[in-house]
């Protein structure tokens, strides 16, 4: 089974999403892909995956596959169940980044309005793993043009896993169609 876990204001319908959506409908249709619509908020967002990985695991062996924000929480869920995980342009320290959109929200694929709080930045610490215990687990996919996030911290935190950075691009990470088959081998699925 494929996780996909999208981003900050992103959904199951962001193009690299739909790119491995497309990609196992052609060439794997026997992988399950699951692309969950994530709560806003970081604790119930984690509680739902704990939720759906419990849900999948005992009958499949799953793979996540991380954008941004779904990179930080790929990251937790490797650390608490052992899946491997592709991470592309991930999120690091989110809550610093994150502390900066307090207040309103608009999701602009579903139109779904919140409020982010201090403590929801807090939520983000909490899921923190500071010192990756499987780095192997780990394909990290990374532009340097992300205007969003500093690659380099992605490079440092995960400096002992299989790392590909790639000149320019941009934070939606260009020509992601280029890596749905490696990423699939990566992930032994």
């Amino acid at each position: 089974m494929l996780l996909y876990l999208h981003g900050f204001n992103s959904s199951p319908l962001s193009l690299k999403a739909n790119i491995m959506q497309s990609y196992c409908q052609q060439h794997r249709p026997d992988i399950k892909l699951v692309i969950p619509q994530l709560p806003n908020f970081p604790a119930q967002a984690a509680e739902y995956l704990s939720n759906l990985v419990q849900q999948y695991s005992s009958e499949y062996q799953i793979g996540l596959v991380g954008s941004s924000l779904g990179g930080y929480l790929s990251t937790w869920l490797n650390h608490h169940y052992g899946f491997r995980a592709v991470v592309v342009n991930p999120a690091v320290r989110p809550y610093e980044l994150l502390s900066g959109f307090l207040g309103p929200q608009v999701n602009p694929y579903t139109q779904q309005n919140y409020v982010l709080e201090a403590k929801h930045i807090q939520e983000l610490k909490a899921l923190e793993i500071e010192v990756l215990s499987s780095a192997q687990d780990f394909w990290v996919l990374l532009q340097t043009q992300d205007e969003v996030l500093d690659y380099q911290q992605a490079v440092t935190k995960y400096v002992s896993s299989k790392v590909t950075v790639e000149e320019g691009g941009d934070h939606s990470f260009v020509d992601f169609e280029r890596y749905p088959e490696q990423i699939i081998k990566f992930l032994q699925l």
